[in-house]
């Protein structure tokens, strides 16, 4: 998607990918710290690579908000 074409998200959206973020935040510290604790390897293995899965979603999300850091409206500060 080129930058040119994007629209500023709404309040709604912002809303959302902030809701996510938090979401991938926790399923990855979840399943590095469920990683940590198990003891067989295929299991082990399986819970590292959710985490990697969410940590790819996180940067996803971020690389999203970023993206459109620009089109966003100014905020008067208070």
């Amino acid at each position: 998607m080129q930058s040119m074409n994007m629209q500023p998200l709404t309040g709604k959206e912002l809303e959302y990918i902030v809701d996510s973020i938090s979401n991938e935040k926790l399923l990855l510290k979840q399943c590095a710290a469920t990683a940590v604790s198990i003891q067989q390897p295929a299991v082990q293995q399986a819970c590292l690579q959710f985490a990697r899965t969410h940590e790819h979603h996180l940067n996803l999300l971020s690389n999203a908000l970023q993206q459109h850091q620009q089109l966003a409206p100014m905020q008067p500060q208070q």
